[in-house]
């Protein structure tokens, strides 16, 4: 075999080598000043309510009890805490994450170096009591009983109680109202905290989890897990709320999800203000009370102090006609924001219940922003991507009586009944053969009583504040930035290179002409595909986040009502894609994309409940539609990246979970239609795959040791991998016969068993970690064998392992396996086939193809959009990573 240049070994070994000296200084201005930090979209206008993220450290650089300081550009001192998310096999540091609050104002950039880190000028302090927790950031004090209806007790600043008996309400009916004759009943269940941890107790952060379900009489169901997270100096609470649906989508219709809380009033009607936010910066100011545009005028003095949101002067000092007369102007004392579309919001508001509701103004896309409360102090309330996970809602109740209520609904009740019920009545699919024919037409793996919504959950975000009085018009716009888009720090792209993490990849390199070409298509790419969620409209509370598969050209619409071409639920490894293009880019836009798919796929498309939990659910027109219930789609490798960036636990939990995955063999084999012979799952000799299958329960393992859990997982991840290279052929073997206990595979017939599908699900991703991780060199030559040979010659199949592997799929996608090899083996040969396997593009974009979209509109559409003649989620995906990681292993022997 050929070999590649000294040259080009010695500069592959350098980068190695770099990234253990550099350590945590890579990035950094001067070795000696630490990593400097900017934030992800930019200098936020203000740090509402604190922040946490995630750095990486190289292997080896960075010891387990290193402590970190954090200062400015201009050397500020800035309170942070620290706590450690990941560690190398050596004990080293991985993975730190960060928190900071508000009471330093945010600078452009920050430097994290080593040292004592400064102390807030006021803790944010924990008591777990016995019944209650009660949390003190300094600005604010918060209750929490650990039992009961109320999910919070009392939100107190200085003396007053701004906020009070937070609360989940859950609305059911058991009927869908399709019949207009019928009558449907609404019941109301309100959510029951079971049980109260707190997790994080400060100095800077404080977080506390709380378990319960939705009660109502005898009835416990829609389990919840909310988390509350409080910084020290900080007014503001956020909220991370989850909910798994339990219920029978024949008759367990949501009619309405929120949740609520009591507002105390105490100023004059008058005096009493409600603001939402509107499109960008706007902002709906109103008073319960309103004294603007009467016939008569009270003085300059005081419509400007009420429309400013500011106490109005006595009402002595009021022109007579108006201070004599003012219980005769109505006070509207109900307020709603109403969500229904991505494209339209209503707001309207009413005096009490038992009158008409007025309408007060439309728009587009609202903020998710509400407010309720006076100069003696009020309460404001968000939910994050709101308009993009209509229906949603904001209600004020009561506010010209004595408690006003503000409620935030997650699914809005005015919207109607939330109908997750199958699409369609099976069309006689109820054999195996039936069903292997309609994938033949449609795509879609339908089989009875599979298609099942039981034990999918969502999460949504929430932010609420505590405030001293009304905010002026400005700070509500700044609130409801910080409600769209919390405010986030990153490391930047090369110090998250230098450290090793996530395999093979590296920063946008554009040096040569031939590099920029590729870069300028994978940049087409992620724009494209961005750009189709906007232009059709991917919103909606169940589907936001998510992409589709395929495309319809003669209809002009991506294939949403054809079978396993519609959503694509993480099909081919949108995720991976995301994520690598936004630690090579570090733009902003390719962190949230990435970002909401991981919230939606981690949540929508798996199961958290029931037979199948720990299973995800094969792309379809519904994202629970489709009876292949996999690993490879509830994969901890699709969620790694934001936890690490991050730190967020409820994505920790999702990961957690899959740990003892493998035993969903044992209820549901996954090749059931297409095994040949009488299988009976025998936990010490269950049939799991090497490819798909056992990359889902690796990268659950990896994740877990790397995160210092369950000894379990290293020693069933090492055993698997000691025990796939022991097999014959290793990899190549398909699958063998798993011990549920040890987590070893021994082998079984046939000898070679090799699918297009096996390594673009996460495994090309998790044996490059592996093999970086512990230098296994038995494990390491099988996964050579298989990156070579995948798009090898029938000859070269035949010789090292019995028999030609057939006519495989996808081979533009295993580019990077041959490249992965390459670089492995120093062999320039194999360099070059990988970068000739690239631009043939089988099965994906070949050199040749022209990257450009067309406009399509007129009569052919229902509103104008973008197109393109290759439009294919998998084919882009795989492009994208294929690209990505021969530019990383291979770059310097890219043709010209």
């Amino acid at each position: 075999m050929a070999t590649m240049s000294r040259r080009t070994l010695i500069k592959s070994a350098a980068l190695v080598g770099a990234a253990g000296q550099i350590g945590w200084s890579a990035g950094a201005a001067h070795a000696d000043e630490g990593v400097r930090l900017t934030w992800l979209e930019g200098l936020p206008r203000r740090l509402a309510a604190g922040t946490t993220w995630g750095v990486p450290w190289p292997k080896g650089t960075v010891p387990k009890d290193q402590t970190f300081a954090l200062r400015t550009a201009a050397g500020t001192q800035v309170p942070m805490q620290t706590w450690a998310t990941a560690y190398w096999p050596d004990g080293s540091l991985k993975w730190t994450a960060h928190a900071i609050g508000p009471e330093i104002a945010p600078s452009e950039q920050y430097v994290l170096g080593p040292g004592s880190p400064a102390a807030p000028a006021k803790a944010v302090t924990v008591e777990d009591g016995r019944d209650e927790v009660a949390v003190d950031t300094g600005v604010i004090r918060l209750r929490i009983p650990k039992k009961g209806e109320r999910l919070v007790g009392s939100i107190i600043r200085g003396d007053r109680e701004i906020a009070r008996a937070g609360h989940l309400i859950c609305l059911r009916q058991d009927e869908s109202g399709d019949d207009e004759s019928g009558s449907v009943k609404v019941e109301r269940f309100e959510g029951r905290t079971e049980k109260v941890t707190v997790e994080q107790s400060g100095p800077v952060r404080a977080v506390v989890k709380i378990v319960g379900r939705h009660r109502r009489g005898g009835r416990s169901w829609l389990p919840f897990v909310v988390r509350l997270y409080l910084y020290a100096g900080g007014d503001g609470i956020r909220a991370v709320h989850t909910f798994v649906y339990d219920g029978n989508e024949k008759k367990d219709f949501i009619r309405g999800l929120g949740i609520r809380f009591e507002v105390p009033m105490r100023d004059e009607l008058y005096n009493r203000h409600v603001r939402f936010a509107g499109t960008g910066d706007g902002v709906l100011a109103e008073a319960v009370r309103g004294i603007t545009g009467l016939r008569r005028d009270p003085g300059a003095a005081v419509r400007q102090a009420q429309v400013a949101g500011q106490a109005t002067p006595p009402v002595e000092t009021w022109d007579t006609r108006v201070s004599s007369r003012l219980h005769l102007i109505p006070a509207f004392g109900d307020y709603s924001l109403r969500q229904l579309t991505a494209d339209g919001f209503q707001v309207r508001k009413r005096t009490k219940p038992g009158h008409g509701w007025i309408p007060v103004d439309s728009g587009g896309r609202a903020g998710g922003l509400g407010y309720v409360g006076g100069p003696s102090g009020g309460f404001a309330f968000g939910l994050r991507n709101f308009w993009q996970l209509h229906p949603t809602q904001l209600d004020i109740r009561g506010a010209a009586g004595d408690v006003a209520e503000a409620t935030v609904w997650l699914w809005s009740p005015d919207a109607g009944p939330m109908d997750l019920r199958f699409y369609h009545d099976g069309m006689g699919q109820d054999t195996y053969a039936e069903q292997l024919e309609g994938l033949e037409i449609s795509y879609e793996d339908y089989e009875p009583g599979f298609g099942t919504p039981y034990g999918v959950a969502r999460t949504s975000e929430l932010m609420f504040w505590a405030l001293e009085a009304t905010p002026a018009a400005e700070k509500v716009a700044e609130l409801a930035e910080a409600v769209r888009t919390p405010p986030l720090v990153v490391a930047p792209p090369a110090h998250l290179h230098a450290a090793k993490v996530f395999g093979d990849w590296s920063p946008v390199d554009r040096s040569t002409p031939a590099k920029a070409r590729i870069e300028d298509r994978l940049d087409f790419l992620f724009d494209f595909h961005s750009e189709q969620v906007e232009q059709r409209s991917w919103y909606g509370f169940w589907d936001y986040g998510d992409i589709m598969h395929s495309y319809d050209p003669d209809r002009h619409v991506w294939r949403y009502d054809v079978g396993g071409y519609a959503w694509a639920n993480s099909e081919l490894s949108p995720d991976l894609w995301l994520w690598y293009h936004y630690l090579r880019t570090g733009k902003a836009e390719a962190f949230r994309f990435a970002e909401a798919m991981t919230r939606h796929t981690g949540e929508v498309d798996v199961y958290h409940l029931g037979k199948w939990r720990d299973l995800g659910t094969r792309h379809g027109v519904q994202h629970w539609a489709d009876s292949a219930k996999q690993l490879r789609i509830s994969t901890a490798g699709y969620r790694r990246f934001l936890y690490f960036l991050t730190a967020d636990e409820r994505i920790g939990d999702l990961m957690r979970d899959l740990v003892d995955s493998d035993k969903t063999f044992l209820v549901l084999d996954p090749i059931r239609k297409i095994r040949t012979g009488p299988y009976e799952p025998d936990p010490h000799a269950l049939s799991v795959g090497t490819g798909t299958d056992w990359s889902g329960l690796a990268l659950a393992w990896l994740t877990e040791w790397e995160r210092g859990g369950d000894p379990v997982a290293k020693e069933k991840l090492l055993n698997s991998m000691r025990s796939i290279a022991a097999m014959p052929n290793g990899f190549a073997r398909g699958g063998g016969l798993y011990d549920l206990d040890d987590g070893t595979f021994k082998p079984t017939e046939p000898a070679v068993s090799v699918g297009s599908l096996g390594a673009v699900f996460g495994l090309v991703e998790v044996c490059s970690e592996l093999i970086h991780l512990t230098g296994d060199e038995a494990f390491t030559r099988a996964w050579l064998q298989y990156c070579r040979l995948y798009n090898g010659t029938a000859a070269e199949q035949q010789a090292e392992t019995g028999k030609s592997w057939g006519n495989l799929n996808l081979r533009q996608a295993h580019s990077r396996l041959t490249a992965y090899a390459a670089a492995k083996l120093g062999d320039a040969t194999l360099a070059a086939r990988a970068w000739k396997e690239f631009d043939t593009g089988h099965a994906g974009y070949p050199k040749s193809l022209e990257f450009k979209a067309v406009r399509v509109e007129g009569s052919k559409v229902l509103k104008p959009v973008d197109e393109t003649a290759f439009a294919s989620t998998n084919a882009s995906s795989q492009y994208g990573l294929a690209a990505i990681q021969c530019l990383a292993l291979v770059g310097d022997h890219l043709p010209a």
